[in-house]
């Protein structure tokens, strides 16, 4: 089978009124066409003491066991019990893994006011609160985890867009699920799709946490933010891109009023599969002259929305 060819694009900003950016991310992108993406949104309220710590430990597990779980997929594995370990063994891992790192940190700095006890107590692990999500892409295979809030978006070999992990019901208010929470690995959301045709992998994938989507007045805006995303890194290419996002999530986060992360993988097109008048044409002179996606420039479906709504406050 054909190795992909992945290019990675990342960015994280601050909320224009947070005190640190509770968010964190991180890719793992070898050249054997595995690739890992990690995003996660420590909760941040005044509960939540220690989350930006929780959203590290979190994205750090998940790349190291995201890591092993591409070691089983490229190997010659049964596909029923890889997709068991993708529902069962990873969820497991991850949580029992981010529950370590916090009791590392909390013996290194226990809290002043902790009783002696509290390291081994369910409730030490809640100042930490945090999302988590979660992509692995290895040559035939397309799985995904998610727990709490954020976007995997997904633009399909032929165009279309997809939401994978996008809860049947949508969370209500500011609350979310949290690897905090007991038993988080019941939480989880798993997106599980094998891909036999190389030519079948998705064309982009990214993950975000919850302040790109909510700079949208409708989530309508945001699939039309996506769509654009892909549409413009096959005409302009990978390098353009990474010099306009930093500016986009800016203007993304003064609409939500929140951290906004996206981690991106784009798989380039073919020769064939470009479309001949992008040829010869610099992408940052056409990036110059064109409006960024739709915060900008929107449709009257994508106008951002005028106050901003964001799922936690700094404490």
């Amino acid at each position: 089978m054909s190795v992909p060819h992945w290019e990675i694009l990342r960015g994280s900003v601050q909320g224009p009124a947070k005190v640190r950016n509770q968010d964190w991310y991180e890719t793992d992108a070898p050249a054997d066409g595995t690739l890992v993406l990690a995003v996660a949104d420590g909760h941040g309220s005044a509960a939540y003491t220690r989350s930006h710590l929780g959203a590290r430990f979190a994205v750090d597990v998940f790349i190291r066991c995201g890591r092993a779980f591409a070691e089983r997929a490229r190997a010659p594995e049964d596909l029923r019990r890889l997709r068991h370990a993708a529902g069962h063994w990873l969820p497991r891992e991850i949580v029992r893994d981010w529950q370590e790192e916090v009791r590392r940190h909390l013996g290194a700095y226990p809290p002043a006011d902790a009783s002696d006890d509290s390291a081994d107590h369910s409730a030490a692990f809640r100042p930490y609160g945090t999302t988590l999500l979660g992509a692995v892409l290895v040559p035939g295979l397309f799985a995904a985890w998610q727990l709490g809030d954020g976007d995997l978006m997904v633009v399909e070999a032929d165009g279309s867009i997809g939401a994978p992990l996008a809860p049947a019901e949508p969370e209500l208010g500011d609350e979310t699920e949290s690897l905090c929470a007991p038993r988080a690995w019941e939480l989880m959301r798993v997106h599980w799709a094998p891909v036999a045709d190389p030519d079948r992998m998705p064309r982009c994938v990214t993950l975000s946490t919850d302040g790109l989507s909510k700079s949208f007045a409708a989530q309508e805006g945001f699939i039309q933010f996506v769509r654009e995303l892909g549409e413009r890194l096959d005409t302009t290419g990978a390098e353009a891109i990474r010099e306009a996002l930093p500016g986009w999530l800016a203007h993304a986060g003064g609409y939500s009023g929140d951290d906004t992360t996206v981690v991106a993988a784009w798989r380039p097109p073919t020769a064939g599969e470009r479309e001949s008048g992008d040829e010869g044409a610099d992408p940052r002179e056409r990036l110059r002259q064109e409006p960024a996606p739709p915060h900008a420039a929107p449709p009257e479906s994508a106008q951002p929305q005028d106050a901003p709504h964001h799922r936690e406050t700094e404490n």
